[in-house]
């Protein structure tokens, strides 16, 4: 199976990202913006694994996502990609709102056509 992973540098992502690299063999290529949560130290254990792979990639970008699908073709996603520092998003919502809102739909837009397309 390939499973892409958004967020999996994040401390949820990245336990998803070993668990399904280590234990369930799974080939993962894991999107990541690399903003304040991430922390590819968590990925060591499978950085280098051929079953790993890493792309540093923005969801609210529509040309990057649905090359993620087109070059991965992936089985399944597990979407865990967000902004949720509470703090922050009292400070400044807009990149709350973005992320979370409008990166996933722009992400739910790049699966449906690719799986639409198979």
């Amino acid at each position: 199976m390939r499973v892409l992973v958004t967020g999996g540098a994040g401390f949820i992502g990245s336990a998803v990202c070993r668990l399904l690299v280590g234990e369930a063999n799974t080939t993962v290529l894991n999107a990541d913006k690399l903003t304040y949560a991430a922390n590819l130290t968590s990925l060591r254990s499978i950085d280098g694994n051929p079953l790993y792979g890493f792309r540093r990639a923005d969801i609210c970008d529509r040309r990057v996502v649905p090359a993620l699908f087109r070059e991965f073709d992936p089985d399944a996603v597990l979407h865990l990609a967000a902004e949720s520092h509470v703090d922050r998003s009292i400070d400044g919502p807009a990149a709350f709102i973005k992320t979370n809102i409008e990166g996933t739909y722009i992400l739910l837009e790049a699966a449906l056509a690719h799986w639409r397309g198979l």
